[in-house]
């Protein structure tokens, strides 16, 4: 009987935590084997993340501006969930082609154009006048996050480049 009530303990501590998990991919199949095609180019490949951030944004927008939208507060928080989660892969691969030492000075310009108009689009969110109190709590913590989460990456993204450039033409000076 001691197995039994040792494995129940466990099934009811795990339990609630498992609901809380991030069900699924944030990317369609398509996306996936876009970014599958592009792996070893920097280029592309975060031209590919910008591009379906961008799109989680825009449809972010549309489903807000809809009338006939409803559980607008709970769709804005899935969907910010999932823009965050495709931006945090886009840093991901940042961080992986750094480590490679790959060059990103053209990789990254569109990546900080990109990073200018989410920070626009989810400051607009934020500063939303069709979102009542109530509903903006829904998604208050993950819209905060993304906005951090963005402006601290674009920062780094500039810094990145900057670097980039440095150490580039400090190599064709010595060639």
């Amino acid at each position: 009987m001691r197995p039994y009530a040792f494995l129940a303990a466990i099934l009811l501590t795990v339990a609630p935590l498992v609901p809380a998990q991030r069900t699924g991919d944030p990317l369609t199949p398509e996306e996936i084997n876009q970014l599958r095609d592009a792996a070893v180019e920097p280029e592309q490949r975060l031209k590919l993340y910008v591009e379906f951030c961008r799109t989680r944004l825009l449809a972010l927008e549309q489903m807000r501006s809809d009338p006939k939208t409803t559980d607008r507060a709970q769709k804005t928080h899935a969907q910010l969930e999932e823009f965050l989660a495709i931006y945090d892969e886009l840093n991901d691969n940042i961080d992986n082609f750094v480590g490679r030492n790959d060059d990103l000075r053209k990789a990254l310009k569109p990546v900080i154009e990109g990073d200018t108009e989410f920070q626009a689009k989810l400051r607009a969110v934020r500063d939303s006048a069709n979102a009542s109190p109530e509903e903006a709590k829904q998604y208050e913590f993950v819209l905060s996050n993304s906005i951090e989460t963005v402006d601290s990456s674009a920062d780094d993204h500039r810094q990145l480049l900057a670097e980039q450039e440095e150490a580039y033409k400090h190599k064709k000076k010595s060639k």
